[in-house]
């Protein structure tokens, strides 16, 4: 007879008097990009469930993927254990970008955690799975060599042009030097910015781009 065993938190199953399955905990991570009513988490939380994942070890974060302020990521990841499953219903649900998604599965790869993707049917458990994220891993590598590449061509050309890299900066010299003679003169900080109509923070980025 099967029945329930449970730990704080974490349910396993028992078969008789040996747990059976704990090693194959399958935790589930759903996120939709904003708190409207029109984005729910329905389709992913019927598929999760339907892969096997239980209920009770569904996490989902209501956030934009560009986001690192996920606390439901944040607490799937303190609730796995070894041996478990991170599970999601397609990879863009996980990272925030590729190289971000390499990280977290590389993250849980070396705390002995498994990941499987729904959609893209990838299962680091599996020959497949595992060459399909190292294709990743290459692929996250190559657009940050590609990236870099780019920069460092964008930087060269401007040079040639002669213009450094770097913010521009915030006032032009003719406007800068009659902001030196006010504030010589005995004026303060605030009253310049109200004359010369510029936020106060323009005004400090100016003052330090001129070492002043």
């Amino acid at each position: 007879m099967v029945k329930e065993y449970e730990k704080p938190g974490r349910i396993a199953r028992l078969s008789g008097n040996s747990i059976w399955g704990f090693s194959d905990m399958l935790i589930g991570y759903m996120r939709v990009s904003s708190d409207s009513d029109r984005q729910t988490t329905d389709l992913q939380r019927d598929a999760l469930l339907a892969a096997g994942v239980d209920e009770r070890h569904l996490f989902q974060d209501k956030a934009s993927g560009a986001r690192d302020d996920r606390p439901g990521l944040a607490q799937a990841l303190a609730f796995i254990r070894p041996g478990d499953v991170l599970v999601v219903w397609k990879l863009d649900r996980l990272g925030r970008s590729l190289p971000h998604l390499i990280e977290i599965v590389n993250g849980l790869k070396t705390a002995g955690v498994g990941f499987r993707s729904l959609t893209e049917q990838m299962d680091t458990a599996t020959p497949h799975g595992e060459l399909l994220f190292h294709l990743f891993g290459a692929l996250a590598q190559y657009e940050r060599a590609l990236t870099q590449e780019r920069i460092r061509a964008g930087l060269a050309a401007a040079r040639r042009r002669g213009r450094r890299g770097g913010r521009p900066r915030a006032l032009d010299a003719e406007k800068m030097e009659a902001i030196r003679a006010a504030l010589a003169g005995g004026a303060s900080k605030a009253a310049v910015c109200r004359t010369f109509g510029i936020p106060r923070s323009t005004l400090y980025d100016a003052l330090g781009q001129a070492g002043d």
